[in-house]
């Protein structure tokens, strides 16, 4: 079974999914930590990340690993350094790179073929995995998400404002929307989840009995 949680930014769908998937014991697909892995990937080739193809070359070379809760980037722990505030707004580059987005499609199609998969990301039910089995739309209003991404931000040693995460989230929020290929989107037949106002735990409480209950009506067919 394949469940796909999309949304924006600071929806809290990296954590949420992760808790989900060790729930369900399914596996973990972070898709957002791709395209970051090649924006500092490029970053650390010193190439010009407006390059397209030299980014998208960076892609297809790149040694990525997603174990668990770590992302290795030719195997050194690049888990923390692709959460920055920097590559958080350079992922644009690879997110727009429509060579880079096939290649990473590709990955992800083949990483998720074993079957029983949470993945999170922006196009996962869309153009990822149309047919996914369970499809979510995870979301918050703006002021919420803006709070949280500040919190994480803080928490890994960044000086920011509210006013500076807010201004580059809804500038991120209005190229997402308006990507031309796998833009953000909900799809007719995904559940939305709005998470104001819930715990992280209440998050993953609705998120796991959304997902039994369509294996329970997918069962009776």
């Amino acid at each position: 079974m394949i469940v796909t949680l999309d949304g924006p930014a600071g929806a809290g769908k990296s954590s949420a999914a992760r808790q989900l998937a060790q729930r369900l014991g399914f596996r973990f697909l972070d898709t957002g930590a791709m395209y970051r892995a090649v924006t500092l990937a490029g970053m650390q080739a010193g190439i010009d990340l407006d390059d397209e193809a030299a980014l998208a070359r960076v892609a297809a070379e790149m040694d990525l690993e997603l174990t668990g809760e770590r992302v290795l980037l030719a195997g050194q722990s690049v888990t923390r350094a692709i959460r920055t505030f920097e590559v958080t707004t350079l992922t644009r580059h690879a997110a727009d790179n429509q060579q880079v987005r096939k290649l990473l499609v590709d990955r992800q199609r083949a990483w998720a073929a074993a079957g029983n998969v949470v993945t999170e990301g922006r196009d996962q039910a869309t153009v990822v995995f149309p047919n996914a089995e369970c499809k979510i739309y995870l979301t918050a209003s703006e002021g919420e998400r803006a709070r949280r991404r500040l919190a994480d931000l803080l928490a890994n040693g960044e000086d920011l404002t509210y006013d500076e995460v807010l201004q580059k989230q809804r500038a991120r929020d209005a190229q997402d929307r308006d990507r031309p290929y796998g833009g953000l989107a909900r799809t007719p037949d995904s559940i939305e989840v709005n998470t104001d106002g819930l715990t992280p735990e209440e998050v993953v409480d609705q998120l796991e009995e959304t997902v039994r209950r369509v294996r329970a009506e997918l069962a009776r067919r």
